[in-house]
């Protein structure tokens, strides 16, 4: 009897473990089905209703290639099999439907998505790898050969995308090659200023390039003491920022806003001719100061075809800033330069000492939840004076969008990142002397100092007292050139400058 029930027993585990196999490999079956099902290119195209995406697939290398492979969403999006594929697969399905359901596509920043710092989350070095396994073709050019060689050397800093951003989506503003083409104002036919505005005192004038139809405002800023740095209770605060000392600034003039596209082109195109297919056809000014080099034509867009005009001039490099002052103080007969640290930071406080020149502490506009939304300061009062990573929509802003500071300065704190000419250290203000008169930092360096947020600053960034250097390297590794260039910038479009003009016996002073 109990060897009947054994046996029965036995028939049934049989039977269980049969059908359990039937319906794993169904699962497997069917599941393997799905996944297929779902990574087809009209299966992403029902949840991504931005068709403007489809289009650009279609009009790249990517789609009707050489060798006639069409390459497909998930073949960028998603790594290879066996390397995280469903994984990532099951994140952006859940991301990509959760969107789709609860957000409204009119609303989403398409233009920063497709930005180098969004769109690295979202596509796979191995899977570029995957299909371009040998780097060195025999048919790349001696300038891919280079920038290649520079990849295979730094690969754990650099992706494939650095370089090649729009190759799954046809881009026609984003060059990869020489500009030769740029720099034209539109401005050939306007009247030109034949002579600079003539300063006699310390009041605030509107500078005039003679030979262009460029003109910008200066504002008068009063010499005066000020505590450089930031309190040690002050929120968001780092090390850099102090000890916080007391120090001297005499009077000097400051830009209104940062230099603009308009301005910079205006040097450029008076001092800039190799690789140009013309010599501007005549336009060259002042002719009398073109012993000073100015830029090369740039690889790609250096405005990143968010556009020209009043907009800060970016991706330029600190060699490129300086040459700009000494060319404008040559064209106008005034000793115009970068800020000192000390300088800039008494002009943005504009006679204030607390974090911003305007009311509130970083944590009254950072991301405070509900509760903090019911019973914190608006951030309606940050977004009047700064442009920053919660307001900019991840580009760069005109003048307009925000007001001025004490000074009558726009864009101290955000918008771009500012140079100046002070060597940085971390230890600055500990080795400065209290009481100091113009103090212009330490007298040699490996980096130099930058002020001010930018775009994509979080509110604790664009304090007046926040410091920040710059990255000689990281700034230029996807410079196709060798050597690279002196100019411009590949890997940062959030650097700027601001001029200043001396108060001395130029500009009146006995």
């Amino acid at each position: 009897m109990f060897r009947k029930f054994g046996n029965y027993l036995r028939k049934k585990l049989l039977l269980v473990l049969f059908l359990g196999f039937v319906v794993g490999i169904l699962i497997t079956v069917y599941a393997n089905k799905a996944i297929e099902v779902t990574s087809t290119n009209e299966s992403c195209e029902m949840c991504h209703v931005h068709p403007h995406v489809t289009e650009s697939w279609k009009l790249s290398v990517h789609y009707d290639t050489r060798v006639g492979i069409q390459i497909g969403c998930v073949d960028c999006h998603l790594p290879p099999k066996g390397e995280g594929y469903l994984k990532e697969k099951i994140k952006a399905s859940a991301r990509d439907l959760y969107g789709y359901v609860f957000k409204d596509s009119a609303d989403f920043n398409w233009e920063a998505k497709s930005s180098l710092e969004q769109a690295q989350h979202h596509v796979f070095k191995a899977s570029c790898v995957k299909c371009h396994s040998n780097l060195f073709p025999l048919t790349l050019s001696q300038k891919g050969q280079d920038a290649h060689l520079y990849y295979s050397q730094n690969e754990e800093q650099l992706r494939c995308i650095n370089c090649h951003l729009n190759v799954g989506h046809y881009d026609p503003k984003a060059l990869h090659a020489k500009n030769v083409e740029f720099g034209s104002t539109g401005a050939e036919n306007l009247e030109k200023f034949t002579e600079p505005a003539r300063v006699t005192a310390l009041e605030s004038y509107t500078e005039t390039i003679p030979g262009t139809t460029i003109s910008f405002n200066m504002k008068a800023i009063p010499g005066g003491s000020f505590k450089i740095g930031s309190p040690e209770d002050e929120q968001l605060r780092k090390a850099d920022e102090g000890p916080q000392k007391t120090v001297k600034v005499s009077p000097f003039f400051m830009a209104e806003v940062e230099v603009t596209w308009s301005e910079y082109l205006a040097f450029y195109t008076a001092t800039a001719t190799e690789g140009r297919t013309s010599d501007t056809e005549g336009t060259r000014a002042n002719a009398d100061v073109d012993a000073i080099s100015g830029p090369t034509p740039p690889y790609g867009q250096p405005d990143q075809n968010w556009g020209l005009g009043d907009r800060p001039a970016i991706t330029m490099s600190y060699h490129s800033a300086e040459t700009y002052c000494r060319w404008l103080s040559q064209v106008t007969g005034k000793t115009y330069r970068l800020p000192t640290e000390a300088e800039w930071e008494y002009a943005a406080r504009g006679g204030t000492e607390t974090p911003y020149f305007f009311e509130g502490n970083p944590k009254d506009f950072g991301d405070k939840g509900f509760i903090g939304k019911l019973f914190g300061k608006s951030s309606e009062t940050i977004n009047e004076y700064v442009i920053y990573e919660d307001n900019s929509g991840l580009k760069t802003g005109k003048p307009d969008k925000v007001e001025a500071n004490p000074f009558g300065l726009k864009n101290m704190l955000g918008n771009a990142a500012e140079y100046c000419l002070d060597w940085y250290a971390e230890d600055s203000y500990a080795k400065l002397q209290d009481g100091a008169t113009d103090p212009k930092g330490p007298a040699t360096g490996e980096e130099r100092v930058i002020r001010g947020g930018t775009f994509k600053s979080p509110v604790g960034e664009v304090r007046s007292a926040a410091r920040d250097h710059t990255q000689s390297e990281a700034w230029l590794k996807t410079d196709p050139q060798i050597p690279k260039s002196i100019w411009w910038l590949s890997d940062c479009n959030y650097i700027s400058f601001r001029v200043v003009c001396e108060f001395d016996e130029k500009t009146g002073k006995n």
